[in-house]
């Protein structure tokens, strides 16, 4: 398994799907630039990158590392500060 320094990795398969965005969301808005997070997913999380393309526009990298077909890992690096508009 490919992680960097202090990477958290995270299964989202053992989070109760009604609430896993919410702990994603939570989880990237504490990460300092540069900071990563590893998403273990059991199918390609493609509604996750559209819902994080929206709500942190170029604020985050998405990096596959395995893309299934059972399992699914991404990266996600934080490369900016969302700025108040």
């Amino acid at each position: 398994m490919e992680t960097e320094a202090g990477e958290r990795i995270l299964d989202v398969r053992e989070i109760p799907s009604r609430i896993r965005h919410t702990v994603i969301f939570q989880l990237l808005a504490a990460l300092a630039p540069e900071q990563s997070l590893q998403i273990v997913h059991d199918h390609d999380p493609t509604l996750l990158r559209n819902q994080l393309e929206f709500n942190f526009e170029g604020d985050f990298a998405w990096t596959y590392l395995e893309s299934g077909p059972e399992t699914w890992r991404v990266r996600l690096r934080r490369i900016g500060r969302r700025t108040a508009q």
